[in-house]
């Protein structure tokens, strides 16, 4: 298994193909598949069967007759054509989501048909085969739909970036979660067994390394779809229209004919989307977008001058709504995860952060270490001060703790006068270290509430986990922990006790040296 296949199923869950797309590709793999099987296949999806016989008897292919069977749709299309149609609607059926967060599937699915209808339309000016052309640009950015549906609030906040910045999609991605939805795509595709004509161009469809010899024109083809569906549904039109004429213009020249190959691929497609039941909006060929827009230029008798001066207002104004959103939501955000009394994380997104440390941790065989706290007598400064001066003296304990945590360390309000804290790469000499450290500046600081001075103190229990023990989990962790607290507690108070996590049977290598504070 490659890195980036590990990667991949840690850290993203792959979805499986459907039961028919899986009963399709097993027929393909036989050495001798038969028409009658794959109609067999197909048909016992009724509307899968007849999606492709629409297709089939639609301007897209402009067959001479009718057909009337998905076995003499195999005859006449072939059976690579007919295969990519059915992959083509059960994946786009089975990868749907409500639209709602930010992520809108039509859109997706409307520009990825798009990129598809214009990859078969391109691919014979390259002399290039076309069986599997729609499918493959078809399923080029599926890897981003895949990410979204795995981490949906760190996608949605990367698609607001990019709406700032203008950066493409995959460098962010790759930034981000260390890959790229290309990856995420060609592996997903690969582990369904589907041709390496198929998943080695989707690799590399946004250029980087340069594509092996046997997939160069269809990578070629893919960037070419890609350009063409953005004239339709995306910005910088002008730009995409001139890498697009760039590319063809040795093939179908500059005029009227490149005019036509692009009003077509709009054609074609609102043909096609209706096919896969996904409404194609007020989508026109690219002509009639551009003469409108010189009718209307005329009548409003805009100058050049003018136009540049809306357009540079029009991009700040959207440009300042997109930070104020983009603030916005990390303002949320943080309201959400945090406790509003110490500023502290609360404790729902503290066991989130716990959960993550604990797997890497185990992954990269480091130490790990879990802060637990009480505050002492904690009631009896409440019936004696009141509940005011008691939430003073949790707001600065919570204070003392983000003073005393370093940047890798994650504080917590764990609930009432509870307090914890995760301590990667911290052993138990670390540990304890900083448990006494946070024990002894809460002994030492003095509470004033209204003016009265209040003393406390705090209970601490310590648990470490050590990758050469084993492994562990967040449950075994926090047990521990808390049974060091309470050991604490009925010791006397005010004290330290520190439990190493007891070991869980594992066959992990003995880890490299650890660090502690």
């Amino acid at each position: 298994m490659t890195k980036i296949g590990e990667l991949l199923r840690k850290d993203i869950k792959l979805p499986s193909p459907p039961v028919v797309a899986v009963r399709l590709l097993e027929a393909i793999r036989k050495e001798t598949p038969t028409f009658r099987e794959f109609a067999s296949i197909i048909g016992s999806d009724p509307a899968l069967a007849a999606k492709i016989l629409k297709v089939a008897n639609s301007s897209f292919y402009s067959l001479p007759q009718k057909v009337s069977s998905i076995e003499r749709a195999l005859s006449i299309l072939g059976l690579n054509v007919v295969k990519s149609i059915a992959l083509s609607f059960i994946v786009a059926g089975n990868v749907r989501g409500p639209q709602q967060g930010g992520f809108d599937y039509d859109y997706f699915w409307k520009r990825s048909v798009t990129a598809g209808v214009a990859a078969e339309l391109v691919s014979p000016l390259f002399r290039h085969p076309k069986d599997e052309s729609f499918l493959t640009a078809l399923l080029q950015d599926i890897g981003i739909a895949v990410l979204y549906s795995c981490k949906p609030s760190e996608y949605l906040l990367l698609m607001e970036e990019r709406k700032i910045t203008g950066e493409p999609i995959h460098v962010m991605e790759r930034r981000r979660f260390g890959f790229d939805h290309r990856e995420v795509g060609s592996e997903i595709l690969k582990s369904w067994g589907l041709s390496e004509n198929i998943y080695i161009p989707i690799r590399l469809h946004h250029g980087g390394e340069p594509p092996p010899e046997a997939h160069r024109v269809m990578s070629r083809i893919l960037f070419l779809s890609d350009r063409l569906s953005s004239l339709y549904h995306g910005g910088h039109t002008a730009e995409r229209f001139r890498e697009v004429r760039e590319a063809l213009e040795d093939r179908v020249g500059v005029g009227e004919e490149l005019g036509a190959l692009v009003d077509s691929v709009a054609e074609k497609t609102v043909e096609i989307l209706t096919v896969f039941e996904i409404p194609p909006g007020d989508m026109k060929p690219l002509s009639q977008i551009l003469q409108e827009a010189n009718e209307e230029l005329v009548q409003l008798n805009m100058t050049y001058e003018m136009l540049l001066i809306e357009y540079k207002q029009a991009r700040e104004k959207a440009e300042h709504l997109a930070l104020g959103l983009q603030a916005a939501n990390e303002k949320l955000r943080e309201i959400s995860i945090r406790d509003g009394m110490t500023g502290l994380y609360n404790h729902r997104h503290f066991m989130e952060l716990l959960e993550q440390e604990v797997d890497r941790a185990i992954r990269y065989h480091r130490p790990l270490s879990l802060f637990m706290a009480d505050i002492d007598h904690f009631k009896k400064i409440n019936d004696r001060f009141g509940h005011p001066a008691g939430d003073k003296v949790i707001a600065t304990i919570g204070e003392i703790l983000r003073k005393c945590t370093r940047k890798s360390d994650k504080a917590a309000r764990y609930g009432g006068e509870e307090f914890a804290g995760i301590l990667p790469e911290t052993g138990m000499e670390g540990a304890q270290v900083f448990a006494e450290r946070v024990r002894k500046a809460v002994e030492a600081c003095v509470f004033v509430a209204d003016g009265v001075a209040i003393r406390g103190t705090i209970s601490v229990g310590v648990a470490s986990f050590d990758p050469q023990g084993g492994t562990c989990d967040c449950g075994t962790l926090v047990q521990t922990a808390d049974k060091a607290l309470y050991a604490s507690k009925n010791g006397g108070r005010n004290r330290v006790t520190h439990f190493p996590v007891p070991p869980i049977s594992s066959s992990l290598p003995h880890p490299p040296g650890t660090s502690g504070r």
